[in-house]
């Protein structure tokens, strides 16, 4: 038995906004946005009443097939939708439909993304933006079971502080069918990681606790010698070793002089044939983007 918050139970036995819109007055539009397939066990059907004078949603309903998570998560996206303007409306993210049912269970949710999907399909829809190009859609694809692609992959990961395959799997059932995705999605897990840490992401990462953690990081304009050690230590132990350690790898301090950092690389990092670019890219850019830009990391 999953363990459902009260407001899941209350939304999923007594839902107001159930069924479709009918009475519409001049100036005003319906638009529906549909996400899912009753083959995959989940569907979402998302319709909007749209006053175009103001671009507020005066009314919103749903049509789901689904789990009791299903039909609260929609419950829920209605009642946070109803009038809002539409640019607001862009903005909500399955974290915030979660978080207003007071939490889902983690293998529940992908019936949030579900609806943050529905949504931007019922917005799409009404700005005249063709739902078969919009960028989600337009790359590699990595789970045939579900048609899950690298974008959309990469962007649930980066919004919801994802960590491992099995997580991404609960947000967005990608990995969920013959399992044979699961390696793609590790790497794509240690990519988002890697890019994390050194600054390289062409995407934004969220404003999440674990980014709020790094910024605490920052270290002051001068550090004395044992203030740099201890610095270099707690960011290989927080940031660098778990991404290391997803493909088997490891990295020990040795020792600091002055501005060389000399590291010892174990397990996978020490035989692996790019371990000199895992050096250089992945600690010593991190080391430099937190403790100091003149720190020169060698293996030893």
């Amino acid at each position: 038995m999953w363990d459902y918050t009260d407001k899941v139970m209350e939304y999923f036995q007594n839902p107001h906004n159930q069924g479709t819109i009918t009475d519409l007055e001049e100036g005003e539009k319906v638009v529906t946005g549909e996400v899912g397939s009753i083959a995959c066990g989940d569907a979402l059907r998302l319709h909007l009443k749209i006053d175009e004078a103001t671009q507020t949603i005066k009314d919103a309903r749903f049509q789901t097939f689904g789990c009791a998570s299903a039909i609260a998560s929609s419950e829920a996206l209605t009642e946070l939708l109803i009038g809002k303007k539409v640019e607001d409306a862009m903005q909500l993210t399955n974290r915030q439909i979660a978080d207003y049912l007071g939490g889902l269970p983690e293998e529940k949710m992908h019936c949030s993304v579900m609806g943050q999907e529905a949504l931007e399909a019922a917005i799409h829809t009404y700005k005249g933006i063709p739902i078969e190009v919009h960028e989600e859609d337009d790359g590699r694809l990595v789970c045939s079971c579900f048609g899950i692609s690298e974008p959309r992959i990469r962007r649930i990961i980066l919004e919801n502080d994802l960590e491992t395959a099995e997580q991404v799997t609960n947000y967005v059932k990608a990995g969920g069918g013959c399992g044979s995705c699961l390696t793609d999605i590790d790497d794509i897990l240690i990519e988002v990681s890697e890019a994390r840490i050194t600054g390289i992401s062409s995407v934004p990462a969220p404003q999440t606790a674990s980014a709020t953690a790094t910024a605490t990081l920052a270290p002051p304009k001068v550090l004395t010698n044992l203030q740099k050690i201890t610095l270099i230590q707690q960011v290989l132990t927080e940031q660098i070793k778990p991404v290391l350690a997803k493909d088997g790898g490891n990295v020990e301090l040795f020792d600091v002089e002055g501005d060389r950092v000399k590291v010892i690389l174990q397990g996978a990092c020490s035989s692996c044939a790019s371990s000199t670019e895992t050096l250089k890219i992945a600690i010593e850019g991190t080391l430099r983007a937190t403790v100091s830009p003149d720190l020169i990391v060698e293996a030893v």
